[in-house]
């Protein structure tokens, strides 16, 4: 009788141990996955996000993009309380914040799109302590003229 007690005693107390640990800390991210925009437009990278933790000035965003013919990735755009554009680059004067913290989104535009700008947008949401989770990303297909 006592070995068949001590295990369930030692389950009961993992149980109240990892319940003491509250939920876990992690933000989710949601984009469109896929999207398709004709050349020379103006295109808006969709993301948004959830958390268990109030949004702060603690908030950062990271984009960042793949080429679809590979290549190394390159970054697009951060915001930390304030957003940050690229000084230089393919992105330079081409991107925007448009997103609202307060709202739970990140989302930027991309103006004047070209056949180069083909492949997958990135975009990471921290928000401490909230700042494990999966990244979210955008395949973009840029066509010579809408469907």
């Amino acid at each position: 009788m006592y070995g068949r007690g001590l295990p369930r005693a030692a389950l009961l107390l993992l149980g109240i141990q990892l319940t003491a640990l509250g939920p876990a800390a992690t933000v989710e991210i949601y984009t469109s996955r896929v999207l398709e925009a004709v050349n020379g437009t103006d295109v808006r990278l969709k993301c948004t996000f959830s958390s268990f933790a109030p949004v702060g000035d603690a908030l950062t965003v990271t984009w960042n993009f793949r080429p679809q013919d590979g290549g190394s990735e390159q970054f697009v755009f951060y915001y930390h309380v304030d957003p940050f554009k690229p000084m230089s680059g393919r992105f330079k004067d081409r991107v925007v914040w448009d997103g609202n913290p307060e709202r739970y989104d990140a989302s930027i535009m991309l103006w004047k799109l070209r056949f180069d700008d083909n492949g997958t947008y990135t975009c990471q949401v921290k928000n401490p302590p909230d700042v494990d989770g999966l990244v979210g990303e955008i395949r973009l297909s840029v066509v010579q003229t809408g469907a």
